[in-house]
């Protein structure tokens, strides 16, 4: 009974360092838990706790310009073809306003692209942060055990994370 408290005071403090790790549902419907975010494609309604400093949005990195000109194609399909017009002059203009469109979307694309991979340097980043920092990294096994990473998985992960922020961070 005389260690009762202090177990108690171990206890949350070992419970502390839990509130900064990720919890997502697998494609099987294994819950895991990482101090990494959930793996490319998992979708926004599996992930069930993100770190308090993590933002909200797609955890998944795009490859650069797949958003954007995903975007494009619909903005191109939505526009309606305008009628014909009878005069000459007209038409030149049809031309010089789809012109004007065509280098405004162009250029919107591409600010997309770039915030894009600003915010995929920033995730690869913080990763590479969590991977450095010596905070032992946990996931779940398939028989829904924690297990933490060895120095191997460790090692891949760094790796990983480095070559994220050689594409992404140019």
């Amino acid at each position: 009974m005389r260690h009762a408290p202090f177990l108690l005071l171990l206890a949350l403090l070992a419970a502390l360092p839990a509130q900064a790790q990720w919890k997502w549902r697998d494609a099987n419907g294994v819950t895991q838990y990482s101090d990494l975010p959930p793996p490319q494609g998992t979708p926004e309604k599996d992930i069930l706790q993100r770190p308090a400093n993590a933002k909200r949005g797609p955890v998944t990195l795009l490859p650069v310009g797949a958003a954007a000109s995903a975007a494009a194609a619909a903005a191109a399909s939505a526009a309606a073809p305008k009628p014909a017009a009878s005069r000459p002059d007209a038409a030149a203009q049809k031309r010089q306003d789809e012109e004007r469109e065509a280098r405004a979307k162009e250029a919107q694309d591409k600010q997309r692209e770039a915030e894009q991979r600003r915010e995929n340097c920033g995730r690869a980043q913080e990763n590479l942060r969590s991977l450095q920092s010596g905070t032992r990294i946990t996931k779940v096994n398939e028989q829904g055990q924690r297990v933490f990473l060895d120095e191997a998985q460790l090692a891949s992960e760094t790796a990983r994370a480095r070559q994220l922020i050689a594409s992404e961070c140019r």
